[in-house]
């Protein structure tokens, strides 16, 4: 680890943090929760939400994949995601559901604003972001796509938007 240059578990605790959250809208898979923490460890993100179904720790897909992560980034349960919005509104998140909608910004388009922080919404492997959740969100991000899939795995999705906002708000 010292050779990769990569933060001790205290030290990660204590580090400034990406000023982005990801929320999980009723993820069906324990294993993309997983990947999902590991992701936030990688860019240094300040916390995930877990809200609905999704599964909490510990959870054996859950560590699996996590391999520690969920004992160095912060997390909570909340029952419904469209419940969280508002609190989160409230702490000066601007909330981000990616989503193929109409009037969704194609992700390498969308701009960071200074000072800003972000909650990225990412919904059921099968349904998306609930309609509801979706109905509160100041945007919409999409990922372009040119084969022949409609969708992207969730953690694979998560951890294509996690890096790009990571780059335009760490890396300038």
């Amino acid at each position: 680890m010292q050779e990769l240059g990569r933060l001790s578990p205290s030290a990660f605790k204590e580090a400034e943090k990406t000023p982005v959250v990801i929320v999980l809208d009723n993820i069906r898979s324990a294993l993309n929760v997983g990947s999902c923490f590991r992701t936030a460890d990688a860019f240094i993100l300040e916390h995930v939400y877990l809200c609905g179904i999704t599964a909490t720790p510990p959870h054996r897909e859950i560590l699996k994949t996590a391999l520690g992560a969920t004992e160095t980034v912060g997390w909570s349960h909340h029952a419904n995601t469209a419940d969280l919005i508002p609190a989160l509104k409230e702490k000066g998140y601007q909330i981000i559901a990616v989503e193929q909608a109409d009037k969704s910004i194609s992700l390498e388009e969308f701009e960071i604003l200074p000072g800003k922080k972000y909650a990225l919404i990412f919904g059921n492997e099968v349904g998306g972001v609930d309609d509801e959740a979706l109905a509160l969100c100041d945007y919409c991000l999409e990922i372009p796509q040119f084969g022949t899939k409609h969708s992207i795995n969730v953690a694979v999705c998560i951890g294509i938007v996690s890096w790009e906002l990571f780059k335009k708000i760490r890396m300038r």
